[in-house]
This record gives structure tokens, C-alpha cells and sequence, in this order.
């Protein structure tokens, strides 16, 4: 074998801006959250309390590794985060805390490249074991959902800076004031972990929202999975006022076959018109087709100053399939269903099984008469217990796996053509992480801040937890720095051949 020949003539010149300091353009930040108080939860974690709750990872999408930048939200004054949204045009975290017996509260977090946290204010979140946060379409409103006593409030957001602009606009009480009736697990109430009969009873109690998903297509319906009551809630979301304006319907999250369903969270496919429904209890997907024409007829109704009456009763969604998330000899009273995710490519469904400790992957069909339906592909141990969050790096090739009660994060690769995942070997030990949060930096807040209407078609889709709706502003600067990176290349390659047989 020929060696290698270094000579003055075959050295390459390499401009700065491909050369790697250790914070490549190419990377992005995974804020992990973890339980700090059990005994303010409605849950019971099995592993380690944390002292410090926000744990800052830089990850390398070319080997899925990842490295630990920072650590903070001292747990005296951060309790529980368990749910945090990335804003989709500003480097600004929003998390929530988790507490049944006080309000939660919503901070927000100026996030720098390399890691750091900085506070930029915090807000009372109106309700108990705040659980879910959505940002509207307009990006001018938070909302958030608050588990424990079921509330839904909105909270106004600057569009130039994302900081809080004030307290609760508006506030959405599906008890209309009533006290629980259900009782904390520190006085006698159940284990929301565990999913026995008796557990259960207790849980459906109460209603309890899980979420809030603004439909893709406007905006205007606020999609809330009711886990005590075993519905998906239909609210009309006033996009000017900022609130919710009034709930239109509710259907059955399952197939009613007498047993409780629990819906936790949702998402949307729109070239589908479908909607994925992850039941907690009953360790199912449910399956809806979307009504588009109807969402839109009423959207118009309400801009034109009509009442909406006429829509009462009247469901965008259709159950259209229910799918198990375990094998079927597997026994349900022994798992609870925790995230359900879209791959990016919008062929796959995810959702993590706590229990049988597992991920089940669906393939999406994309031809015939069934289109959006799902068929399983497998079932993936996640190298450890209760997986209660996981989230795909920013390519779509990797997956983060949270186990809370094992202490651990897991990461895996992702064939994209078969949808299996395989371990990649990366693992990294965090006290009982809950949701784990992608942080793709933009690299210029400034370049994307632009002017908001309600009548403004070009802004961006309402996001899913996963946010993966990619904006006519996002595509287009994909396309140019794809250009730049081929020209790139280009020039690399020319570099090459003019050194001959040097090499």
C-alpha cells in the first residue's frame, strides 16, 4: 500500500466556518427536566430526586453522543418542570411545574448557544400540575394546561421577544368552579402510576386534560384529550382575543368497549387529514379523520360576527381505527402509555410504553383507501424503566429516550426507510428525567422576527409537542444553506483534484 505523502503542495486550505470548535452550526441542545418532590405529584417516580432540575445537553447529530453544557433550576425554585416548548422563531424555553397542591408556574428561559439559562421572567400558571404548553399560531399566546384540576388559561406573549406580557388572559374551568373530588396520594388518594381498577376509578373521578393542540389548518380548534372523562374536546380558539371561546363538541377518545381509555396527548397529520390519539389507560392509538372544510366553515362563521350555534354537536373528527401499543397477550392493567410522536417524514407514529418498557413504532399507510392508518412495525426496549418522554434530534435520525425511574437517558438510531431503532451505545445518567426538549438555535433572531395578522397566510402552523412543521420561511432557508453547503463541496472537491496523485 502506497503511504500517504505530505508535501507544501498538498496541504488544503480550509476556511474558518467548516472548521469545529466543539459547537458546530450542525449541532443542537436537548434541555432534559427531572422530578425534584414526589410528594407534590399525582405519580410516583421509583428513581432519585433531583437537586438541580434543567440539565443542558450539546448533541452531535454524527454519532448521536451528546455532552453535558450545564446544569440548572435549583429545585428549591423549580419544582418538577416536566413539560418544556422551544419557541419556534426566538432561542426562548418555556417549561411548567408539576405540583397538585399549588399552582404550577411557567418560565421562560433566554437559552445561548452554549448552554446558558437565563431567566427571563415567570408566570402563575391558574390551575395544578401544569402538564402541557402550547404556543398559538400567531405566536402572540401561551396556552397551558394544568392536569390536576383540569384548567386551560392563556397568557400573552411579546412576538419580538417571546417575554410574558402579562398574567392569565383568560381561563377555561371544565368543573365551573367545583373542588375535586379525588385526593391527593399524600392523603390517601391513588397512585396515578399504577392502572388497577381502584386507581382508575379515582383517576376518572375528576376530569383531567392532558393537552391542548391547535389544529393545522387554521388555528381556530383547540383539540384537549380529557383523560378523566375519556373524550377529545373540541374548544373554538379566538385567535384575536386570545381564549378559548367555546366548546363546540366531545366524542369518545376509543372504541366505548366499556373499559377506560385515558387520552393523553395528540398529533396531527395534515396531508392526511388525520388525527393520532395516544389513550394512556388502555395502551391505544385512536385513530381520526379531520373535517378540514367544517374547521374552516367555522372559522368564517366566527370572523363574519355569526354565532356558532349551529357547529354545537357538530365533530370534526371521525374514529376511523384503534391500534394496541403492546402485544397483545400483554396485560394492559400492567402498562400506561406515556408520549406519542410523528416522525418528521410523517410516515411513522411513535409512543413509549411504561410498564412493558418499550417503544412501539407504527408505519403510517400512504396509499389506497386507508391512508394515515396504521400498522405496527415493533415493539424496542428502551434500556431501561418508565419511558416517559423521548424526542427526535432535529435530522430525524436519532431518538432520546428519558426512563425516569431507571435514571437514564438512552439514545437510538432511527432507520427512516424501515422505522426500526437500534442502540447506539450513548448512554448518560439524569435523576428521574421526564421530557427531554430539542433546542435548535437559530442562529439570528433578529433575521426571523416578522409582523403577525390573523389574516397573514404565511405564518407558521401551529406546533405539536414534536414541532416538526416546517414553515415556507424555514424551507426557504433550508434551501439557501443547502446551496451554500453544495457549493461548498463543490469547491472541496476542485481543491482535491488539483493536487493529482499527492494523495
Amino acid at each position: 500500500m502506497t503511504p500517504l505523502k505530505h508535501s507544501a503542495s498538498s496541504v488544503i486550505s480550509v476556511p474558518n466556518s467548516i472548521i469545529s470548535y466543539g459547537n458546530e452550526p450542525n449541532d443542537e441542545l436537548m434541555v432534559i427536566s427531572c422530578y425534584s418532590n414526589f410528594d407534590k405529584l399525582a405519580h410516583g417516580p421509583r428513581g432519585t430526586k433531583a437537586s438541580h432540575c434543567l440539565y443542558v445537553y450539546r448533541f452531535h447529530p454524527t454519532d448521536g453522543s451528546m455532552v453535558l453544557l450545564n446544569i440548572a433550576g435549583d429545585s428549591k425554585e423549580v419544582v418538577n418542570p416536566a413539560f418544556s416548548r422551544f419557541h419556534p422563531r426566538l432561542n426562548v424555553l418555556y417549561t411548567c411545574t408539576e405540583d397538585i397542591e399549588e399552582n404550577g408556574k411557567i418560565l421562560a428561559y433566554e437559552i445561548g448557544v452554549d448552554g446558558e439559562l437565563h431567566k427571563m421572567g415567570s408566570v402563575d400558571a391558574g390551575g395544578t400540575s401544569t402538564c402541557y404548553l402550547t404556543i398559538d399560531r400567531d405566536q402572540k399566546n401561551l396556552l397551558a394546561v394544568n392536569y390536576w384540576d383540569s384548567t386551560i388559561v392563556t397568557i400573552p406573549l411579546s412576538t419580538e421577544t417571546g417575554e410574558f406580557l402579562g398574567d392569565i388572559t383568560s381561563k377555561y374551568d371544565p368543573k365551573q368552579g367545583k373542588g375535586m373530588v379525588a385526593a391527593a396520594k399524600k392523603d390517601g388518594g391513588v397512585n396515578h402510576s399504577n392502572n388497577d381498577e381502584s386507581t382508575i376509578k379515582q383517576r376518572q373521578a375528576d376530569p383531567h386534560s392532558h393537552a391542548l393542540v391547535l389544529d393545522p389548518y387554521v388555528g381556530c380548534m383547540a383539540y384537549v384529550p380529557c383523560l378523566g372523562k375519556d373524550l377529545v374536546r373540541e374548544f373554538f380558539y379566538d385567535k384575536n382575543e386570545g381564549k378559548i371561546f367555546e366548546e363546540l363538541n366531545f366524542l369518545p377518545s376509543g372504541l366505548c368497549t366499556g373499559h377506560p381509555d385515558g387520552p393523553r396527548y395528540i398529533e396531527f397529520l395534515p396531508k392526511y387529514n388525520t388525527m393520532y390519539v395516544v389513550n394512556e389507560l388502555s395502551s391505544t392509538i385512536a385513530v381520526f379523520s379531520v373535517d378540514k372544510d367544517l374547521i374552516k366553515s367555522i372559522n368564517k362563521a366566527h370572523m363574519n360576527g355569526e354565532s356558532l350555534d349551529r357547529f354545537k354537536g357538530k365533530s370534526t373528527l371521525k374514529l376511523v381505527q384503534s391500534i394496541n401499543t403492546i402485544p397483545i397477550a400483554f396485560p394492559k392493567k400492567l402498562n400506561t402509555c406515556g408520549r406519542l410522536c410523528l416522525h418528521k417524514s410523517g410516515r411513522f407514529v411513535l409512543v413509549s410504553n411504561r410498564g412493558h418498557q418499550s417503544i412501539a413504532i407504527m408505519r403510517i399507510k400512504e396509499h389506497g383507501i386507508n391512508k394515515g392508518h396504521l400498522t405496527t412495525v415493533g415493539y424496542y426496549h428502551t434500556r431501561g424503566e418508565t419511558p416517559r418522554h423521548f424526542k427526535f434530534d432535529h435530522s430525524g435520525q436519532y431518538l432520546i429516550v428519558a426512563n425516569q425511574d431507571t435514571n437514564n437517558l438512552a439514545v437510538f438510531h432511527f432507520n427512516q426507510s424501515s422505522g426500526e431503532i437500534k442502540f447506539t451505545g450513548n448512554e448518560y445518567l439524569v435523576p428521574s428525567p421526564n421530557f427531554v426538549c430539542c433546542c435548535k438555535i437559530h442562529e439570528d433572531d433578529a433575521m426571523t422576527k416578522i409582523s403577525f395578522s390573523s389574516n397573514d397566510s404565511t405564518v407558521s402552523e401551529p406546533l405539536s409537542e414534536e414541532g416538526s412543521v416546517v414553515t415556507s420561511n424555514s424551507k426557504k432557508k433550508l434551501e439557501d444553506d443547502l446551496a451554500k453547503a453544495m457549493a461548498e463541496v463543490e469547491r472541496i472537491r476542485a481543491n482535491l483534484a488539483s493536487l493529482g496523485n499527492d494523495f
